[in-house]
């Protein structure tokens, strides 16, 4: 059952960025683009994004005591912010300025074979499969000592 959830929730989520021109690896790029041809239409969609998600969360965290498919709420706080997730959202937020792309929207571009899905998807997919593959040098695990 919470694998179809799941299912549903990422396409619903992809037909939102096909109907909101999310897809298109342009109109992000002209979000990024500060001092050019900036397109502020990026801001609205996550705007609205937040509008409606925000008070469902917030009545669905004061209503139950845990989600339907877990067995408790996953708040971050500040023990989650280690050298590995600010890296990799370093090295996502890069990709993402380069290539216009992030995961969902290069997902939901691919069958319309938008400009540059062809090379960003196979290289998200390796860099993904590395992620859990490659063993990680650069940061010891916790408690461990080198």
């Amino acid at each position: 059952m919470k694998q179809i959830f799941a299912l549903l929730s990422g396409l619903l989520f992809g037909l939102g960025l096909i109907v909101s021109g999310m897809a298109d690896p342009a109109k992000v790029l002209n979000f990024l683009d500060l001092f050019g041809s900036w397109d502020p239409s990026l801001a609205f969609v996550m705007g609205g994004a937040i509008l409606v998600t925000a008070p469902g969360f917030a009545w669905l965290t004061r209503t139950r005591s845990r989600p339907f498919f877990d067995t408790s709420f996953r708040i971050p706080d500040k023990r989650d912010l280690d050298p590995k997730l600010l890296s990799g959202a370093v090295v996502f937020g890069t990709g993402w300025g380069l290539g216009g792309f992030c995961p969902g929207p290069a997902l939901t571009a691919l069958p319309i074979a938008a400009s540059g899905t062809l090379i960003f998807v196979p290289f998200m997919l390796i860099g993904m499969w590395a992620a859990r593959h490659v063993p990680d040098f650069s940061f010891p695990a916790k408690g461990a000592t080198r």
